[in-house]
């Protein structure tokens, strides 16, 4: 048994990611692999670090540095934060809209194969949805900026690819010199924006499918023949397609504290994670079927691990995209008008902070340079010790 308070993904791996990936070798891709190894080095000597001692009672202090891989449930803070940081220009004052694009279940393992496709075809789908419906008279008239934040998982850890999208709560006119403002309770009706979206989807998956681009391998090999893949996108036109329009946002400031605990987010988070016992992990889930009820799931450590390792994304894809006037291309200039035209004064902004220990110290309030024994000295760097071997163990050294 292992009970641990601070119970984490890494302490799983590192107990049983060696058996894990003897067990299903011929079926981890190299992508996964990196994210597993990533994550059991991570904050040990094999990734190095450096020595400190403080100036006052001379203890010294060994650190080790941290694999910054994405999907690490420990490197995720900082990276949220530097992201916020960046977005704080961004924001207008007036209200924000939530809509949430998802996928039927029966296009989960098509997704599994093909998840750089398919992501990216849901990227494509609800964001032409959006700008389509905004530009609509009948509705805005105008063009709004969203940013779009992907998320693959659900609470059990199951694949549930979704698009969570911010949405301005207006834009601006086609001429550029007016800001018209959306409903103050109504972005687009939730049918018309389903119906829209699904049509606009499976159109670039048959697209796909024409170009030769999709695989399909395992239990969905026969959907290689024409006739089977068209009997799939019947099937999904007749399905009602789930997507949420929530509660506005009133202001820019709930935006922001949404988007605090949303974009940079993991499959699970160490918080959640409860025991080990009996080669089983428990970690704490919400049963959105059941009312929203907190609940402890059990999984076989194999199991669990072959979940978290759904949702590792390809190399490179990006999970956190901004369109409208708030694409990159286009942002500066449009927000200019928009604070201008909604009579938001230009202040400066003052000196960004460069330093990962600055931002932890301003966003966590920890400072790491502050001496943790006497309280009262300052850590000074006595130097560094750099990479060991990357095959070998993880060595974790007690401080």
């Amino acid at each position: 048994m292992r009970l641990n308070l601070k119970l984490e993904v890494q302490d799983i791996f590192n107990l049983h990611g060696s058996e894990f990936r003897r067990k299903y070798k011929h079926v981890i891709l190299k992508r996964q692999y990196r994210a597993m190894r990533a994550i059991e080095i991570c904050r040990t000597a094999t990734l190095g670090g450096h020595v400190e001692k403080c100036d006052n009672c001379g203890k010294k202090r060994i650190s080790y540095n941290s694999c910054r891989n994405r999907h690490c449930p420990k490197c995720q803070f900082l990276r949220k934060e530097s992201w916020l940081e960046a977005r704080l220009n961004d924001f207008l004052p007036i209200q924000y809209f939530h809509t949430v694009f998802t996928i039927p279940d029966i296009l989960n393992d098509l997704a599994l194969r093909n998840p750089k496709i398919v992501y990216k075809i849901l990227f494509r789908s609800s964001s032409e949805t959006l700008k389509k419906l905004s530009k609509n008279k009948k509705f805005i008239g105008a063009e709004i900026g969203f940013i779009s934040i992907l998320h693959t998982w659900g609470q059990n850890l199951m694949l549930h690819p979704h698009i969570h999208s911010i949405v301005t709560g207006g834009g601006l006119s086609k001429d550029g010199s007016k800001w018209i403002s959306s409903r103050s309770n109504f972005l687009f009706p939730v049918k018309v924006m389903a119906r829209l979206y699904k049509g606009k989807f499976l159109a670039y998956l048959q697209e796909s499918f024409q170009n030769g681009d999709l695989e399909f391998s395992g239990k969905i090999s026969y959907l290689k023949k024409k006739n089977q893949f068209l009997n799939l996108i019947n099937t999904l036109y007749k399905k009602d397609w789930i997507v949420y329009s929530k509660p506005p946002f009133k202001n820019s400031e709930t935006v922001f504290k949404y988007l605090s605990r949303y974009t940079h987010r993991i499959a699970i988070s160490n918080q959640r994670i409860i025991k080990i016992e009996n080669e089983k992990v428990y970690f704490a889930w919400r049963d959105y079927s059941d009312s929203n009820k907190k609940k402890i799931m059990a999984l076989d450590v194999h199991e669990f691990t072959r979940r978290f390792l759904l949702h590792i994304l390809p190399d490179k894809f990006v999970k956190i995209r901004h369109y409208g006037l708030l694409g990159n291309r286009k942002k500066a200039d449009s927000l200019k008008i928009c604070k201008r035209l909604l009579g938001v004064k230009f202040n400066k902004q003052g000196q960004k902070l460069k330093t990962w220990q600055e931002k932890l110290l301003q966003y966590a309030g920890i400072d790491i340079y502050r001496c943790p024994y006497c309280k009262k000295g300052r850590m000074i760097s006595l130097g560094t010790f750099s990479l060991l071997n990357c095959n070998s163990p993880p060595k974790v050294i007690a401080v």
